[in-house]
């Protein structure tokens, strides 16, 4: 979270802050914001830390679209600015969550947040480069990961995409990254993990124009992509840094036309850095307009999508998230990227 936005908020708080309250952070955040940030504006009010307010930080955890977890059974990591305020964040979560898991400080419970995005971060950059050095290999690296996910320990799989979408793993890294360049620390991973992601979609484009050429006998510039899924994960309709986006761009870069269909997207809001595609609407999803694309590209899979018509209809489907194979539609138009 922007340290504006932080500050702005603790502004607001500060305004409203009265003796015995306790005031717990949840924001994204770099090590040391609660102590650093949100705490010296609090005590320009003239009350104090531990004796007239308690502070607290316990970052949010949410898996949007699945329906496995909810508020009340995912572990709540908490940490207080001294030992009473660390009691009352531990007793106040008790009350709303199953398992709480205290820290030692606010700065610990900071980083553990963090710790948790970069984690899959970089571990979904690592698929995301083997399916490139695999692929060239003529190697599935869906059928890697599922042999390789038989091994009960020392394994845990993780899927290639065509990017990271988001408001949490594209971006949270790189607080952690901003923090140590204070200690002058390097964040090699972080950054290599970001940089191979930022690039899938521009692989995939690239596979794409590939398989219109050699299957098609057509160039991209000449063609018109179908994407299906402009959300970033399945079942949600959340666009923040979706790769969806980029691809539409890079497709329109190479010449060729792209639309989308998503059946929790009705239209392409306003945003910051794709203002030239804002405004375009899902299409609907039919016979005739599957046929009438040159392509299909699976970005987002959904479990709303009717894949058998895209399978039966498509002339070319290039999938980013092996649903054809999972859903056994594998088809010789049926192109994996």
């Amino acid at each position: 979270m922007s340290r504006t936005f932080v500050r702005n908020t603790a502004g607001t708080v500060a305004k409203h802050l009265r003796l015995g309250q306790l005031i717990v952070l949840e924001s994204t955040t770099y090590p040391g914001t609660t102590d650093d940030v949100i705490k010296p504006i609090l005590e320009e009010t003239g009350l104090q830390s531990k004796i007239d307010f308690f502070l607290g930080f316990s970052p949010e955890r949410e898996d949007p679209g699945n329906r496995s977890f909810e508020v009340a059974t995912i572990p709540k990591v908490v940490a207080g600015d001294g030992i009473e305020a660390a009691t009352l964040v531990q007793a106040f979560y008790q009350g709303v969550v199953k398992t709480v898991v205290p820290v030692s400080t606010t700065a610990t419970a900071e980083a553990v947040k963090l710790t948790e995005n970069i984690f899959r971060s970089v571990n979904i950059a690592l698929v995301n480069e083997l399916k490139v050095v695999l692929g060239a290999m003529g190697i599935d690296i869906w059928e890697v990961i599922e042999a390789a996910k038989s091994k009960p320990f020392g394994y845990m799989p993780f899927y290639p995409g065509p990017g990271l979408g988001g408001h949490c793993v594209p971006i949270d890294p790189f607080y952690l990254t901003w923090k140590a360049r204070e200690y002058e620390m390097p964040t090699r991973f972080i950054e290599l993990a970001a940089e191979i992601n930022t690039a899938m979609p521009r692989h995939v484009v690239d596979e794409l124009a590939k398989a219109l050429d050699r299957r098609c006998g057509k160039a991209l510039s000449r063609s018109r992509i179908l994407i299906i899924g402009l959300a970033y994960k399945k079942n949600v309709p959340d666009i923040r840094e979706s790769p969806s986006l980029r691809l539409i761009e890079l497709i329109e870069e190479w010449g060729g036309k792209a639309e989308f269909h998503d059946p929790h997207v009705t239209e392409i809001p306003t945003t910051r850095e794709h203002m030239a595609i804002k405004g375009r609407s899902s299409v609907e999803l039919t016979e005739a307009a599957l046929k009438d694309f040159d392509a299909v590209v699976v970005a987002t899979d959904h479990d709303a999508i009717d894949y058998q018509a895209i399978a039966d209809h498509a002339l070319l489907i290039v999938d980013t998230r092996n649903v054809f194979g999972r859903l056994g539609l594998a088809r010789e138009t049926v192109v994996k990227a």
